[in-house]
């Protein structure tokens, strides 16, 4: 097969893997299905769950487009390659207990028709709450993975989610980080499949990981102020998506399905002039780790 149907036939295998593990691990309501298709090439498969047991909404997208190259993705891959393919899984998670974390993922390839390809994707966490207890853990579970290909790799991709997920106009994070990797080329097939390999890994690794916080922190009692600071937290998450995020931007630029590109959006958010967390108190204890990027390890 070509690297095209390899990639797109383990990404929708993905897909179907994590909404399985999130459908049992939330215990009520089941992912909608949603086929679509771009006009110009190919299409996707946007799965979206709303009002579970744990999950307020959660959105687990496939896409494969193709077709000619748009004159926005010319210029920011500075390129003259006619034709393009991409394909990946994208993932975000808004959950109703506000002591469970936001998560996102997204993993993807990009093939161009003049034989340049590369990988990206990263895992990330966005709790309103930090416990450090499972920021050790998340992070451990990516270095895990990244020291399987390379050392250095998860102080790398660290410190590039670091500066990636940082909300500019507000002067601090959007939520502990994780990792994030883009444009590492894939253009010879010895590269292509160690980026793969760990991409697949990085993939993977969203399951098992994201269950166990949720298994952890769903079932912890909370009310108005914890709901409110969460309803907070998630206004930063919107902001950040809608102003910086790359993906979004792609989406748009690519004449992706609208209703798939912005699932990121929470289903409720709060905005409140000059809002600060009383001194002391834990909105105030996690918002110092949003101020400032933290070494886990």
């Amino acid at each position: 097969m070509e690297r095209k149907e390899i990639v797109e036939s383990w990404f929708r295998k993905l897909q179907s893997s994590i909404i399985e593990a999130l459908e049992t691990e939330d215990g009520n309501a089941r992912f909608g299905t949603e086929i679509w298709e771009r006009p110009g090439g190919g299409g996707g498969v946007t799965r979206l769950l709303t009002d579970g047991n744990a999950i307020e909404k959660g959105g687990v997208n496939f896409s494969a487009v193709f077709g000619a190259t748009p004159e926005p993705v010319k210029a920011n891959f500075k390129t003259e390659a006619d034709e393009f393919f991409a394909s990946g899984v994208s993932i975000v998670i808004h959950p109703k207990n506000p002591f469970v974390p936001i998560i996102h993922m997204n993993v993807r390839y990009f093939e161009l028709s003049d034989g340049n390809a590369w990988f990206g994707g990263g895992i990330d966490l966005t709790p309103a709450y930090v416990f450090e207890e499972d920021a050790l853990f998340f992070h451990g579970s990516l270095k895990v993975v990244c020291d399987r290909f390379d050392s250095s790799w998860y102080q790398r991709f660290k410190e590039n989610a670091d500066r990636y997920f940082t909300i500019k106009h507000r002067k601090e994070t959007r939520g502990i980080g994780g990792i994030f990797y883009d444009h590492l080329s894939a253009k010879q097939d010895s590269d292509f499949e160690r980026l793969w390999a760990f991409t697949q890994a990085v993939g993977s690794a969203f399951a098992p990981a994201y269950t166990n916080l949720m298994a952890k922190r769903k079932q912890m009692p909370w009310g108005e102020n914890e709901k409110q600071w969460q309803l907070h937290r998630r206004s930063r998450y919107v902001e950040f998506n809608l102003v910086y995020d790359a993906g979004t931007k792609f989406g748009l630029e690519t004449n992706g399905r609208t209703e798939s590109i912005l699932m990121s959006l929470p289903p409720l958010a709060r905005w409140e002039s000059n809002y600060a967390p009383e001194p002391d108190s834990p909105e105030a204890l996690s918002q110092a780790f949003f101020d400032k990027s933290a070494d886990w390890f």
